[in-house]
C-alpha cells in the first residue's frame, strides 16, 4: 500500500510539472502573438519580379529591412497604451509621435507595396476610370498631375490618390509618415518619395522613379481599395 501511495504522488507531480510548463509555453504563446499584433505583409510577387522598374535590392532593403523596422517599433511602442489592442488605421487617426510615425508608415508601406504586380501597368477600368476622368478629365492628366506633385513633396514623404466619402478624387501631399486617412480620405494609391524607396535604382532622380512606377501598377488592387 505504501509503494501504491508513493506512485501515486510521484505520478500526481509529474501530471502537476507537465500541466505547469503547458502554462507557461502557453502564456509564452499568446506574449509572443501579443507582441506580434502586427507582422510584415506577405508579397503577392518575388523579390526579384518588379525588375528592372523596382530592384530586389531595394525591395530587400526597403521592404525586408525599412518596413520590418516600423513594424517592429509599432509592435513594441503600443505595449501597455491604448493602441495595444487598436486597429492600424485607428492608430494612425487617433495616435501621435513616434507611435504615429510607425503606424502611418505602416501602413503606408503596407498599401504601397501591394499596390504593384510584375503584369500590372496600363490603365484603371470601371468605375475607379470613371472617377479619374471626372477629377482629372483623362488618365494621362492624373498622372502628370500626380508625377508633379510627387516631385514636389519637399524632403520626404508620399503622394497619394485619395477619395472621399462621396467617392470624389483629389492628389494630396504628406509629408513623412503622413497618410489622407487623417483628413478624413480614404488612400487608394501611394507612391513613397523617401530617397530609401528609390535611391539604390534612380539616385536623386526622383522624377523618373515616378514615371517608371506606372509600369507596375496592379490597378485591381488599387480599384477594390475604391
Amino acid at each position: 500500500m505504501k509503494k501504491i501511495f508513493l506512485t501515486c504522488i510521484m505520478l500526481s507531480g509529474l501530471l502537476l510539472n507537465s500541466a505547469y510548463a503547458q502554462n507557461i509555453n502557453s502564456n509564452n504563446n499568446n506574449q509572443k502573438t501579443k507582441a506580434m499584433k502586427f507582422e510584415l505583409p506577405k508579397l503577392p510577387y518575388a523579390t526579384n519580379a518588379l525588375e528592372p522598374v523596382i530592384s530586389q535590392q531595394t525591395i530587400d532593403f526597403h521592404y525586408g529591412k525599412h518596413l520590418q523596422a516600423y513594424i517592429t517599433n509599432l509592435n513594441n511602442l503600443i505595449q501597455g497604451t491604448k493602441f495595444e489592442n487598436a486597429d492600424l488605421e485607428t492608430i494612425v487617426k487617433e495616435s501621435d509621435g513616434a507611435i504615429f510615425n510607425n503606424a502611418g508608415q505602416t501602413l503606408n508601406h503596407n498599401i504601397y507595396f501591394l499596390s504593384f504586380s510584375p503584369n500590372g501597368g496600363g490603365e484603371p477600368k470601371g468605375k475607379l476610370a470613371e472617377a479619374i476622368n471626372a477629377a482629372f478629365g483623362s488618365f494621362e492628366n492624373f498622372k502628370k498631375e500626380f508625377n508633379a506633385a510627387g516631385v514636389s513633396v519637399f524632403g520626404s514623404g508620399w503622394v497619394w490618390l485619395a477619395k472621399d466619402s462621396a467617392g470624389k478624387l483629389q492628389i494630396t501631399k504628406e509629408a513623412n509618415a503622413g497618410n489622407p486617412i487623417t483628413k478624413g480620405l480614404t488612400p487608394l494609391l501611394g507612391f513613397d518619395v523617401w530617397e530609401h524607396s528609390y535611391y539604390l535604382d534612380y539616385q536623386n532622380r526622383r522624377a523618373d522613379h515616378l514615371a517608371e512606377l506606372w509600369k507596375i501598377i496592379d490597378w485591381s488592387a488599387v480599384e477594390a481599395r475604391y
